[in-house]
């Protein structure tokens, strides 16, 4: 196997294991560097504490018109995938 091809391979296993979800981008220095939904400043934390709290996807998406369906279907994968960190945000966030 040459080098290009384990490099290759390299970067696939590092995307798969970081399980990077489409639609959700972290920028330091935004919304404290917190995974929010692309072209927005929303926190996944805070959709999640908020469908945790009874929230249906059709009041999201009426009190955020920036979002789209994607978006949430986006967040949710991403919750599934990185539960422990949006639990603990959700944590911070609620004793503030």
């Amino acid at each position: 196997m040459s080098t290009g091809e384990k490099a290759q391979i390299a970067r696939w296993v590092e995307n798969d294991l970081s399980f990077q979800t489409p639609g959700i981008e972290r920028t330091p220095n935004v919304c404290g560097g917190s995974a929010c939904i692309v072209r927005t400043r929303i926190p996944v934390w805070l959709l999640v504490e908020a469908k945790l709290s009874g929230a249906s996807e059709a009041q999201l998406l009426l009190s955020f018109p920036t979002l789209r369906a994607e978006d949430l279907t986006n967040a949710w994968a991403y919750y599934r995938g990185n539960k422990a960190e949006i639990d603990a945000e959700i944590f911070e966030n609620e004793s503030v």
